[in-house]
């Protein structure tokens, strides 16, 4: 069984390094939706030595900062569930109370239209903030040298 995550970005890729990237997963209605996903092949989480775990997470916290800096969401949704593709990602989904499904998970059923202009005003921040936490990873990285 091939990897897709192993085969392809995933999204649009906006920072990659040794050991991890993300991108900006282009799902419809919800245009701050991020992975964090591990370059290697492995399923879960549990599976990363222990310093490798840490610096998993320091990266899914600096992606929820700048959609927090720069998009004020109401919410941010974190998710690790790899049932359909299993291979680790962490999903960093901004959230608004007037998007499709707010207060409902993004995999649930729509309550209502997102409203299109709320979605442009988010899509014209997200260069700025694409820009902000390049730096950021690119820092943790150098922090943070792979074992």
């Amino acid at each position: 069984m091939s990897c897709p995550l192993c085969a392809e970005d995933g999204g649009v890729l906006v920072w990659r390094g040794e050991r991890l990237r993300v991108i900006r997963a282009q799902e419809a209605g919800f245009p701050a939706f991020y992975r964090v996903v591990w370059n290697a092949h492995v399923a879960e989480f549990s599976d990363l030595a222990p310093q490798d775990r840490v610096y998993c997470m320091e990266a899914v916290v600096l992606v929820e900062q700048a959609l927090r800096q720069h998009l004020s969401p109401t919410k941010i949704n974190l998710a690790a569930l790899g049932n359909m593709v299993p291979h680790l990602h962490w999903h960093v989904i901004a959230r608004f109370e007037r998007d499709s499904h707010f207060p409902s998970p993004v995999w649930a059923a729509a309550q209502r239209l997102s409203p299109a202009a709320q979605e442009a005003a988010i899509l014209a921040r997200l260069p700025a903030l694409e820009i902000a936490l390049q730096g950021k990873l690119s820092k943790l990285a150098s922090v943070s040298p792979a074992r």
